[in-house]
């Protein structure tokens, strides 16, 4: 089977992230979306590891993409990632951040409840 098939099984946000219609000035959009692009279509689709990321960071985008609060707090946390120039695959160090950030936000999720307020 095709290389970009078997990663795209893998990436079912993958048309909803890349059409994603971000504001002007909105860099981090789009060096995210640049980022995500890059990335899955890199990996070897025979790695079970490099499948799981790909999967992580679809799912990250599009929560990003749905959720005003979690891309306010992506962007807060993305200005702060520091990178070492050593790093080997700086684009996988990028992407490991991304999934980490959006762990972090599920984890939080599930322990506080938002209860809405309607007026």
């Amino acid at each position: 089977m095709n290389k970009n098939k078997e990663i795209l099984k893998q990436c079912p946000n993958f048309y909803k992230i890349m059409n994603f219609d971000y504001f002007e000035n909105d860099t981090i959009s789009e060096k995210l979306i640049t980022i995500y692009e890059s990335f899955i279509f890199t990996i070897n689709p025979e790695d079970k590891q490099s499948l799981k990321k790909v999967n992580d960071l679809d799912k990250a985008l599009a929560k990003y993409i749905d959720d005003y609060i979690f891309r306010k707090e992506m962007k807060n946390e993305l200005v702060q990632i520091k990178i070492r120039k050593d790093e080997e695959n700086m684009l996988e160090a990028i992407v490991l951040h991304i999934i980490r950030i959006f762990d972090r936000n599920q984890e939080g999720f599930t322990k506080n409840i938002y209860i809405s307020r309607w007026i």
